[in-house]
């Protein structure tokens, strides 16, 4: 078929921003414990709804229809487990934790109405439930009995943050990650193994070791061996998160996966998972290089399989979670051209049988419509190297002539890392035209903890001269259109979203900023507690470091601001408060500088609401027409 011809960023695409608005979200597949019953949540508009579905074939069905599931504790994630026949789930409005069987029935709370809960994890009896709890500002590991009749009480407390507790098969240990101040997860953790009292009333803990960690080590991940016989854990003490296993009787560790690539990631979400072990004692990785996911099968004797060769619809996984009752394992596994889909694969002599059991949308555009990225590298101001995706303009229908327009979009974090899995926003513009760079500037995650740590005390600089040079690269290649570049970013995105706008005028025709950081100082003081020192180290410590703060605080340089902007606000938003976004609005207002902004009423830190997503999309697009195409 002959293409037609349609100037770049004006082509008609079949990705709607009503489409997008309707996606699912899916996330933490989760088996029952015989093994037959699967579980996950689903993200419809703002709510969270805890599906499950028998292995023989029967249709997925909802389990809470009247309580919307979610966990807000740090970033969220944890939100439930399935256990004996029940499921355990923490409530969005409460925060309670709550317990309802999957044969049916209506769930009753089994922990009280105050503070917040993450993570529930139950003991292979059945009787118990750890989880990270919080409340005051102050995090512990918790326990309750399943039914609820006792008072929950404190099991771990003295650190200033805990996450990922489960449970030895024997039920007498716990294992769980925990870290402080001014540390964040891929900093430094340490990995507690406690072994557990049981008398009259609740277990109580009896002792507790470090098995793994350190200050300047991020562990991620406990997992025992099927027979108690081991602990296995993700750390970056190599340079790079690869894969532990610790003898629990003679204390030997050794590291089952070596070489590139890293499997471990940043633990912002209490129930993150890059690992899972079988039955038979084998594990599967999620291997991460150069952006791209693929899964590693270390068998019993420490042989390494990559699996990748048997997968090569998918180039992204997460939430990997192994069946207690078959050699197979649940997760959600996606590509650039795949939506989020849950999938098991069974494992057999080191063969891989996948089944779809959920489809985040009716993927309806066959993958040759949509946009394929290449991972690139390219040389900064300094000279050294940083890394990103580029994926290019895609239509089965359109061309375009010269250069097209190239939107630069910049992760959040911004201890982060984006990889190719499916960007609906980047299928979006490349659908239409545009040509979208993803940058993993230095101190982005996934390349070795070397290069994670660049950022240390120059975030604002590496951030935002990477996404610069990384575009001028493209331009000076013939890839892009150096008089229509486009920066883009969230929360810390849209912090290098301001900080570019600042720092280099004119360079960037448009900025497209969502809940970005403009002021250090009232980020430092009104954020939430898991990240209220955080700039201890991308910055520096207070007072000490004063001058940094407002040499990188956009607020204070806003006049330097001439080109248009977008900016994009949820109201309640806690993380990166609408102050914020109001306070450079208001400097843009003064100024006559072209811009729009758009502040969303009951959302967040990010976009959840279908209504909302929606109105985005159409924004975006009328804006990056105006300023950007026809200016």
């Amino acid at each position: 078929m002959t293409r037609e011809h349609r100037m770049y960023g004006r082509w008609e695409s079949p990705i709607t921003a009503k489409s997008l608005a309707s996606m699912l979200r899916l996330s933490e597949p989760c088996w029952d414990t015989d093994g037959r019953t699967i579980g996950w949540v689903e993200g419809r508009s703002d709510r969270g709804v805890l599906v499950v579905q028998d292995a023989d074939g029967g249709a997925p069905r909802d389990l809470t229809s009247d309580i919307s599931v979610r966990a807000f504790l740090g970033y969220g994630g944890g939100d439930f487990t399935l256990s004996h026949g029940a499921a355990y789930f923490v409530g969005q409005a409460d925060q309670r934790i709550y317990r309802q069987p999957l044969a049916g029935g209506p769930p009753s709370a089994i922990t009280p109405a105050f503070g917040a809960a993450s993570s529930p994890a139950v003991s292979p009896d059945g009787r118990w439930l750890a989880y990270v709890a919080s409340y005051d500002h102050d995090d512990c590991i918790a326990i309750v009995d399943t039914e609820g009749k006792y008072w929950p009480q404190r099991l771990a407390t003295g650190r200033d943050f805990y996450m990922q507790p489960v449970w030895s098969p024997s039920g007498d240990r716990l294992a769980w990650v925990e870290w402080d101040h001014p540390n964040m997860p891929w900093d430094g953790t340490e990995l507690a193994l406690g072994a557990l009292a049981f008398a009259a009333g609740l277990p109580t803990l009896a002792g507790t070791e470090i098995a793994a960690g350190g200050r300047d080590v991020s562990v991620f991940q406990p997992a025992f061996a099927p027979d108690g016989s081991a602990l296995f854990y993700v750390s970056d003490e190599p340079g790079s998160w690869h894969l532990f296993r610790r003898d629990l009787r003679s204390g030997a560790v050794r590291q089952l996966t070596s070489g590139g690539g890293e499997f471990g990631q940043p633990a912002w979400q209490q129930g993150q998972r890059s690992f899972c072990v079988l039955p038979s004692g084998a594990v599967v990785g999620i291997r991460n290089e150069n952006a791209f996911n693929s899964l590693v099968l270390v068998d019993e004797d420490g042989t390494v399989a990559d699996l990748a060769a048997q997968h090569p619809e998918y180039s992204a996984f997460s939430w990997p979670a192994a069946s207690p009752a078959a050699i197979s394992f649940a997760c959600v596994a996606t590509s650039s051209a795949v939506p989020p889909r849950i999938v098991v694969f069974e494992v057999e002599a080191r063969r891989l049988s996948p089944s779809v059991r959920r489809r985040s949308d009716g993927e309806t555009i066959p993958p040759s419509m949509l946009s394929q990225p290449e991972a690139i590298s390219w040389t900064s101001f300094d000279g050294e190297t940083a890394h990103g995706l580029y994926y290019p303009p895609a239509s089965a229908r359109f061309e375009g002539s010269g250069r097209p327009p190239l939107i630069v979009t910049v992760h959040g974090g911004p201890t982060s890392q984006v990889t190719a899995s499916y960007g609906p926003q980047t299928q979006f513009f490349a659908t239409r035209g545009y040509a979208v760079l993803q940058v993993n500037y230095r101190g982005s995650t996934g390349y070795g903890r070397e290069y994670m740590l660049k950022l240390r005390n120059s975030w604002g600089i590496y951030d935002v001269r990477d996404s610069q040079a990384g575009a001028q690269a493209l331009a000076d290649r013939g890839l892009a259109d150096p008089a229509k570049l486009v920066i883009m970013g969230g929360s810390a995105g849209g912090f290098t979203v301001l900080q570019s706008l600042v720092e280099l005028p004119h360079f960037y025709k448009a900025g497209l900023c969502l809940f970005g950081v403009a002021n250090m100082f009232t980020l430092a003081s009104d954020t939430h507690k898991f990240e209220e020192r955080y700039l201890d180290t991308m910055l520096g410590p207070l007072p000490e470091a004063a001058a940094v703060y407002r040499e990188r605080s956009p607020i204070f340089h806003a006049s330097r601001i001439v080109d248009p902007i977008a900016v994009f606000q949820g109201e309640i938003d806690r993380v990166v408060p609408r102050e914020q976004s109001d306070s450079i609005v208001a400097s843009l207002r003064s100024r006559g500088v072209p811009h729009e902004y758009h502040l969303y009423e009951g959302e967040g830190h990010g976009w959840r609401k279908a209504e909302t997503i929606e109105k985005f999309y159409a924004s975006v697009e009328r804006f990056l027409t105006q300023y950007v195409l026809f200016a």
